[in-house]
């Protein structure tokens, strides 16, 4: 009997060192995860003004996205921080989240998501308590097509959680939060700036003015009911074979507005003569050669209106819209010097009476034509 209890002794003893040699072990091994689950989860927003029409990885870091603290071992020793991907890997599962998120409607501007940094990091504190941080940014544009953006917003969302050295599940939620909030993000950003931003105009409305300052300075701006007069040619007299000269010009300034999602462009039309770089002599100042020099600045004026008729017959691009004005305004500045050569030319300067009056009814048809004369 003395034998068989001992015996049973032995054997329980066993058990129990058996089991507390593994559980001890158990202990002593770091708890560790191989990724994160990335959970989809519907946004309650439905995207009027956008749709993700393509998300880019351009993360200078393309390594494990977390660096995660283990459980801390019964004898208080900290392991290192361990490195931890998104299942799937990083950028596909961020892709996957961001596409199922939201609606896709492809009616709407197309929006480019560039994944610029996504990073979490975690220290240990005081009473086995982790301290995690999540930093994502994300970049917004407009997708012009053939490889061209036109950048809109950045998001740069952070967080912070506190967890249980041996628990890890505050970590997806919270990264899923961040995430989240950078989508709502861009949708509050493109309904607040839809009416307003330059960035996401949908059309380009073109007005004219004829340009004027008052009160009157050395420029005159054309105007039928305000010809030349001689008291406008106040440059001193050069040496000269001509007996009268103007130097008008064309030009224009430029502002654009934005009204209800339409760029409204306005465009001031210069055409316009300085009084202190137009001279006549006293002998010549009579309404003939008053009249050539006028026909000089009528010339510029038809210049300009055709200038804005080939802007009118244009369809401006929201992408491009001053390339096309300055190419028109090149054109129409040539077309101003060149009639201006062929009128002198033909004229002999005004010398050539019969000519003269063929410019003057040709100019006068052109005016009307135009709608510059009644």
């Amino acid at each position: 009997m003395t034998s068989l209890n001992y015996t049973l002794k032995i054997s329980y003893n066993c058990i129990l060192l058996f089991v507390f040699i593994a559980f001890s072990g158990f202990q002593s091994s770091p708890k560790q995860i191989d990724n994160i689950v990335l959970a989809d989860e519907r946004l309650p927003i439905t995207p009027k003004e956008f749709y993700i029409a393509k998300v880019i990885d351009e993360r200078e870091n393309r390594h494990a996205i977390a660096l995660l603290m283990p459980i801390i071992n019964i004898k208080g020793i900290q392991s290192k921080a361990y490195p931890v991907d998104l299942k799937g890997g990083t950028f596909l599962a961020i892709k996957q989240f961001i596409n199922n998120s939201i609606p896709r409607n492809t009616a709407l501007r197309p929006v480019i998501i560039s994944l610029k940094k996504i990073n979490i990091s975690e220290t240990a504190q005081a009473g086995n308590i982790v301290e995690g941080r999540i930093d994502v940014i994300f970049s917004f544009a407009l997708d012009k097509g053939e490889d061209d953006m036109l950048h809109l917003a950045d998001y740069n969302g952070k967080a912070v959680y506190n967890r249980d050295a041996g628990q890890t599940r505050d970590i997806e939620p919270t990264l899923r939060h961040v995430l989240t909030n950078g989508l709502l993000y861009i949708n509050t950003w493109m309904n607040q700036q839809a009416e307003t931003n330059i960035k996401l105009a949908r059309g380009v409305k073109v007005m004219f003015t004829d340009y004027t300052e008052k009160p009157e300075g050395d420029s005159i701006y054309y105007n039928v009911k305000r010809p030349l007069t001689w008291a406008d040619f106040q440059s001193k007299v050069p040496n000269s074979k001509y007996e009268a000269e103007v130097f008008p010009t064309l030009g224009y300034v430029e502002h654009a507005e934005i009204v209800n999602g339409i760029i409204n462009l306005h465009l001031g039309i210069k055409a316009c003569l300085p009084k202190s770089a137009s001279w006549a002599k006293e002998g010549s100042r009579n309404n003939y050669t008053l009249n050539h020099e006028q026909r000089h600045f009528d010339i510029v004026k038809i210049a300009a209106e055709h200038f804005k008729q080939t802007i009118k017959a244009r369809t401006l691009t929201t992408e491009n819209y001053n390339g096309p004005i300055n190419e028109e305004y090149l054109d129409a500045y040539r077309e101003m010097n060149n009639l201006q050569k062929q009128y002198d030319d033909e004229t002999h300067h005004g010398t050539n009476t019969t000519e003269q009056q063929k410019w003057n009814e040709r100019i006068d048809k052109e005016l009307k034509e135009l709608g510059v004369k009644q």
